[in-house]
């Protein structure tokens, strides 16, 4: 036991040397994944993978949307947006995860954590948005299908995707920027990857703008999209309760109802991980189990939900998959 530890510690110290040399930037510490050596190449294989597959699946969306002309309408291409999102969420995650199973170390410098951290709310706000966009589609198309080509012709699409990829990239450069403008005291992160919250516990300045900014955008980012979600889901349901069509009225309710428990999930899971740090009494392994479940689950689930079991695309993406070798086989879809 002595000697490994004096091994771990060894290997800490000269990974510390070597940041050093090739950088001046504050070295920050993530917490330890908690988990023994004999798990590390398990680890490393299963993390690769996993984050080979979202990005596979994901890109497989995205390409079967981008080349198949059937899927060029409001829904697929609001959904296009999607993939696009969980693909940068995977990406700020996995690979320093990899590094730091593979090196056993969790060292990373200030600025690679900021930069973390900015693609991970760049993630998370974007899937609720362009979810909220989505769920708008849907009751348009279930609760006023006369004025849907008008309301959703290719123009407003336009406006409604530029508007949530600059409005996202707005809140969280500016929530990013109050930030920067401190520097770090203390060296221990809370959490698993970077955070705003964790990186604000860094800081030993006064930090009340950037507690009320935060507190702002967990307002809006949460707070809108819940009120819209919630009054577009009780018109179609409603829609669906008055309706004479069994099958569609089905199909309605099992699409939606699907959406509804992604978004929930995410936005419960991701409320819970930022209001967490306020509260000293939290639990700090459930906030981080929760935080990394929103980094792995989504990404995971977005492309097999809103995509492979999605009919339309379902069906255009089987000839893609045999071209590329792969066996299709599917059950019947319950979201197209």
């Amino acid at each position: 036991f002595f000697s490994a530890t004096f091994f771990h510690q060894e290997k800490q110290s000269d990974w510390i040397v070597m940041f050093s040399n090739f950088s001046s930037e504050t070295l920050l510490t993530l917490s330890s994944l908690g988990f023994s050596s004999i798990f590390v190449y398990p680890a490393f294989v299963f993390a690769t993978l996993f984050y080979l597959i979202i990005v596979f699946c994901n890109l497989l969306v995205l390409t079967t949307i981008a080349v198949s002309k059937k899927l060029h309408k409001p829904m697929f291409i609001l959904l296009f947006s999607l993939p696009v999102s969980d693909i940068v969420g995977a990406t700020a995650f996995f690979p320093h995860l990899v590094f730091s199973i593979v090196t056993q170390n969790r060292l990373i410098s200030s600025e690679a954590c900021i930069t973390q951290a900015f693609f991970v709310h760049f993630y998370g706000t974007g899937n609720l948005m362009f979810l909220t966009a989505m769920a708008y589609d849907r009751y348009m198309a279930i609760c006023s299908p006369l004025k849907y080509n008008a309301v959703m012709n290719p123009q407003n699409l336009i406006r409604i995707i530029c508007l949530i990829w600059f409005l996202n990239f707005a809140l969280m450069f500016t929530l990013f920027m109050l930030l920067a403008r401190f520097k770090f005291c203390r060296t221990n992160i809370a959490d698993w990857y970077c955070n705003n919250p964790s990186l604000l516990k860094l800081v030993c300045s006064d930090i009340t703008l950037n507690n009320y900014y935060g507190l702002f955008t967990i307002i809006l980012n949460m707070g809108a999209p819940l009120i819209l979600i919630v009054y577009t889901y009780a018109q179609i349901l409603f829609t669906c309760v008055k309706t004479n069509n069994t099958n569609g009225r089905k199909k309605a309710i099992q699409t939606c109802s699907t959406h509804l428990v992604v978004f929930l999930v995410l936005q419960v899971n991701t409320t819970f991980t930022l209001i967490s740090h306020r509260f000293e009494n939290s639990s700090p392994f459930l906030r981080r189990a929760l935080g990394v479940s929103v980094l792995i689950f989504p990404p995971f689930l977005d492309p097999l939900i809103y995509g492979l079991r999605t009919r339309e695309l379902r069906h255009l993406s089987r000839p893609l998959g045999r071209r590329q070798g792969m066996p299709w086989t599917g059950r019947q879809s319950v979201a197209g």
